[in-house]
């Protein structure tokens, strides 16, 4: 019997392992088209080809491209090691100097946004002809919204937020600066480097909210 428990234990291991390289497959499949031939251009179909699964299994792991396109902005938003970036980033919440926060989110942010910003631009442009596109580039919008209204939370409950600055004047700087857009035209298109785009986010947080 003890046997048996370990084999199913095993069995269940590897079920699990094979799920997870699938989703990969798919995922990396999924990116790689997505930027060389663009979002509308992009088949369920094609993706399945590429991961070697079937489309049914598409459908059943993400839901359709948008469930894909939501599933890769959430594992570039993991960042780099064994902590997500955004725990990372509500950790830095508790710090007691409101510089050192923002110099963190920084930080973060260059090693983020190389990640991200192609594909929510990716998203982005494609919503321009696309309505049903727009929606999904909404939604991420929104929810990178939610996120910065959380962290200019955190910096007026600590009392980090000069005189003058409400919730909705921070939250709109955050999310500005934060945006693909300008990290597309300081980084992308103006060849900064991450090291000046850092400094960029953290001198203009700090001068305009603290």
């Amino acid at each position: 019997m003890t046997a048996t428990v370990k084999t199913r234990r095993y069995d269940a291991t590897r079920r699990q392992d094979q799920a997870k390289q699938r989703q990969r497959a798919i995922l990396d499949a999924a990116q790689a088209l997505f930027f060389e031939h663009g979002y509308a251009a992009t088949t369920v179909a094609g993706i399945a080809a590429a991961a070697s699964v079937s489309p049914e299994t598409v459908y059943k792991t993400f839901g359709g491209k948008a469930g894909l396109v939501r599933a890769l902005r959430d594992r570039a938003l993991l960042g780099v090691g064994s902590v997500p970036a955004e725990r990372r980033s509500d950790d830095l919440r508790d710090l007691s100097d409101p510089r050192e926060v923002v110099r963190g989110w920084a930080r973060l942010a260059t090693e983020v946004a190389p990640r991200v910003v192609p594909l929510l631009l990716l998203v982005r442009d494609a919503s321009i002809v696309d309505a049903t596109i727009r929606e999904l580039s909404d939604e991420l919008d929104a929810e990178r919204r939610r996120r910065m209204r959380a962290n200019a939370q955190a910096l007026a409950r600590a009392g980090h937020l000069r005189a003058g600055i409400s919730l909705t004047s921070a939250t709109d700087v955050m999310f500005a600066v934060s945006s693909p857009e300008m990290y597309d035209l300081l980084v992308v298109r103006g060849s900064w480097s991450l090291r000046r785009y850092a400094s960029f986010v953290e001198s203009t947080i700090t001068n305009a909210l603290l």
